[in-house]
């Protein structure tokens, strides 16, 4: 690969997925970029991965009550997956339907959640809010277990337009009423007591008796709606393929304004977005052509460093080049422990802080945070023995003199780009340290962690929080 052939294909794989090492990176040298943009959003091409050696090495996620552990086993898949898209989505539409796993203490209806995000967030935008609404763990979460058609509960309703599909001003408050009106009687199966077994399953249940039947105004039409008639007409709302296609721009090209922000603040680009839209709605609904047509675009390919990496990014990629949590996990790498890992950088994957989810960007960053993502990236790379660490090693060769010293490792985890700040601060070290002999043993031993402190000064930089 050229070196804008394998920048191009990195970006693509930071953004479509977690980060790629440069042996994956490798591993696809001889396929286009159109080719694995073909393989990101067919998922399916690729076998899933088997769990076994995480639960022999982390038998708690054999357990279905823990939401340490089941976070930790997601975050164990973004960095280890072959449908590295595939988590990428499911991480998409949690951040968008954010449902917290702290109000139904329900354990096993946020794993099907995030599951049903990964099953179908690849379809379409009717099949996804269908199955939102059927999902106990959302039911819960926005009361609409009590919503009955002698009291209606409008919280699903509402959060149903404003958060998750139309966006505020598309809507009225009457369309509101209508709405959970037409929602009445969908709830969920009240799954076995908790002790002293754990939690049990539940399921979707459609209770006709306590369904409102009669007529209902939504956006001018009028019927005897119930609440899949309603998911049919917001999805033939172009509001409502704006809604989704501004999110996918915000997730995967560059950050834009906070939702809350949208009715007064157009997007960046409302040419993109405009195409987004017409591809969508032109689909009925179909995410995937709207995923090509993005990942292939201009405006993607050159968007680099645009956005500020989320947590689970961040930890997930880093992860990935330092070769912890691998397939295999070793010794003492409990996968559990890194849901709190993203907690402390601000996102607590299965328990975002409200319903509207997690403010993005910038957002992400503040004096405590950075003190955290910074730490965490640096600590990976303590330990000179780590695979990923090793493998960098091999590639520099017997000898780096120290005029290549930046350029060559920048290029080794990334690659990278970084400005003259960034750059005379790491040559400076460079300097400081000289040519690196790595040809022998003991070479080795006693040069490698001057090559541990340059990628560590790399991965603490601005430039290194951005994807």
């Amino acid at each position: 690969m050229t070196n804008n052939d394998l920048a191009l294909k990195a970006h693509l794989l930071r953004r479509a997925g977690f980060g790629a090492s440069r042996f994956e990176l490798e591993q696809i040298s001889d396929k286009s970029y159109e080719e694995i943009v073909e393989d990101l959003i067919h998922p399916e091409r690729f076998e899933e991965i088997d769990e076994d050696y995480l639960k022999r090495y982390n038998p708690e996620n054999s357990y279905h009550d823990g939401i340490a552990a089941a976070a930790g086993r997601w975050i164990w898949l973004m960095i280890n997956t072959k449908r590295p898209l595939e988590e990428k989505m499911t991480l998409f539409w949690h951040h968008i339907f954010a449902t917290g796993s702290y109000k139904g203490d329900h354990t096993p209806s946020t794993i099907r959640q995030i599951q049903t995000f990964r099953e179908n967030g690849l379809t379409n935008i009717k099949q996804i809010l269908l199955d939102l609404a059927k999902d106990p763990s959302m039911n819960y979460w926005l009361d609409n277990c009590e919503n009955h058609s002698d009291q209606p509960n409008e919280n699903w309703g509402r959060e149903l337009l404003e958060l998750f599909s139309m966006g505020v001003g598309n809507y009225s408050e009457e369309d509101v009423k209508q709405v959970a009106r037409a929602f009445t009687g969908w709830t969920f199966e009240q799954p076995l007591p908790l002790y002293p077994y754990g939690h049990y399953e539940t399921k979707f249940v459609f209770n006709e008796s306590d369904h409102d039947n009669s007529e209902k105004t939504f956006l001018g039409r009028k019927g005897n709606f119930n609440g899949e008639d309603i998911i049919d007409i917001i999805c033939e709302e172009r509001a409502t393929a704006l809604f989704i296609c501004r999110h996918l721009y915000n997730f995967f090209v560059e950050d834009e304004a906070q939702v809350p922000a949208w009715s007064i603040e157009p997007p960046r680009n409302p040419e993109a977005v405009d195409t987004m839209i017409d591809i969508l709605m032109s689909n009925d609904g179909e995410i995937r052509p709207v995923l090509s047509y993005m990942f292939n675009s201009d405006f993607f390919k050159s968007s680099f460093y645009k956005k500020v990496k989320n947590p689970a990014e961040l930890v997930a990629g880093t992860l990935k080049l330092s070769g912890r949590y691998s397939v295999v996990p070793a010794d003492g790498e409990n996968v559990g422990t890194l849901y709190g890992t993203t907690a402390v950088m601000g996102q607590a994957l299965m328990n975002p802080p409200t319903v509207e989810g997690w403010h993005t960007g910038h957002e992400w960053i503040d004096g405590g945070t950075l003190n955290e993502r910074v730490n965490f990236a640096v600590n990976q790379f303590n330990d000179v023995s780590s695979p990923g660490f090793r493998d960098i090693l091999e590639r520099l060769g017997p000898v780096v003199e120290s005029g290549d010293l930046v350029d060559r490792c920048l290029d080794l985890i990334g690659p990278i780009e970084v400005g003259e700040e960034t750059r005379i601060a790491l040559s400076k070290y460079a300097e400081e340290v000289g040519d690196v002999n790595l040809g022998t043993n003991e070479d080795n031993v006693e040069n490698a962690p001057k090559i541990a402190r340059m990628i560590q000064l790399i991965v603490s930089t601005r430039e290194y929080q951005f994807a």
